[in-house]
């Protein structure tokens, strides 16, 4: 049975290299996701990475990561903030659940401060830019172990 890390991304993370690269940096989803490519095959875990902008389909890729993965790494951006269809979905998950997040939210706007993912989580990894993914794998790894 093959050992896939599931990475989903939330709203509007299609736009990174263009939205607010003050905050978010010039490197695009596909630059994160061929990183997280790499870093997965090297460590010798399959990955299945996706994006979407609609909260019910997060919360479908979350019920079936459940069922197909390993580990989850969720970068749910503003629905970090307002899901409560996502958190309900994490609570049912038994693998290791990593929030990530490109910029540092406790140093922003305070509606990002409040996580709903951070409840569930085995763990949040945020501020490192698009590394925070990288470390985010290494997290979920040493978790397994």
């Amino acid at each position: 049975m093959p050992k896939t890390i599931y990475i989903l991304n939330g709203p509007n993370l299609n736009l990174l290299g263009t939205r607010e690269p003050k905050i978010y940096g010039a490197a695009t989803l596909d630059d994160i996701e061929t990183a997280c490519a790499s870093k997965c095959k090297a460590a010798g875990y399959d990955m299945f990475f996706h994006q979407s902008n609609i909260e019910g389909e997060i919360v479908d890729q979350i019920q079936e990561a459940g069922r197909e993965g390993v580990a989850l790494l969720i970068n749910a951006a503003a629905y970090t903030h307002t899901s409560v269809a996502i958190y309900d979905a994490l609570k049912t998950l038994d693998i290791p659940i990593i929030e990530v997040h490109i910029s540092q939210p406790a140093s922003r706007e305070s509606f990002r401060q409040q996580s709903f993912i951070a409840p569930v989580a085995t763990g949040s990894i945020s501020g490192f830019g698009t590394n925070s993914y990288l470390l985010a794998i290494n997290a979920a790894i040493e978790s397994l172990q």
